[in-house]
């Protein structure tokens, strides 16, 4: 099955496009972030997949996180998984935290990280849920640097529609 998910997340980033957002600035800081999905229906059932993922650099601090979901319905019942990480790096203070949870009609995940170094910071969040046959994931990438605004990118794919 994980070898079918990775071609079937292969498929659907040819297949649909991949969207890609980067963002950057004058101050050395920068966030980008991409997502594809999508989905199959036939004789014998029906299939999802799909994700997203982002970055954010500034400074020396790094974050990045993504998430990734697949289900497929078929004669035999439904099978669903759904997945999700994140690092921080560079800073002073850097912080990462993944929670999955779920039930037999909804999976679900969240990653955050975080690195600061004093004024300097760079965040990733991904929330990702499976539900009723589709993969919804959004990816928000955010940095900062003292003396501007924060450069920032986000990235939303949703199956169903």
């Amino acid at each position: 099955m994980r070898s079918n998910l990775k071609s079937a997340l292969l498929a659907g980033v040819l297949s649909a496009g991949v969207a890609i957002s980067p963002v950057t600035s004058a101050f050395g800081q920068s966030a980008s972030s991409v997502g594809a999905g999508g989905s199959s229906s036939g004789p014998s059932g029906t299939s999802a997949t799909g994700g997203t993922a982002g970055s954010g650099a500034a400074g020396g601090t790094s974050a990045s996180t993504l998430g990734t979901g697949g289900t497929s319905t078929g004669p035999a019942g439904t099978s669903s998984t759904v997945g999700s990480g994140g690092s921080a790096a560079g800073g002073d203070k850097n912080t990462s935290s993944t929670k999955t949870g779920g039930n037999d009609n909804n999976l679900h995940s969240m990653s955050k990280a975080r690195a600061q170094d004093g004024g300097t910071w760079s965040r990733s969040m991904t929330k990702t849920k499976v539900h009723k046959g589709e993969v919804q994931s959004r990816t928000k990438a955010m940095a900062h640097e003292p003396g501007g605004a924060p450069a920032k990118s986000t990235s939303t794919i949703n199956t169903g529609r």
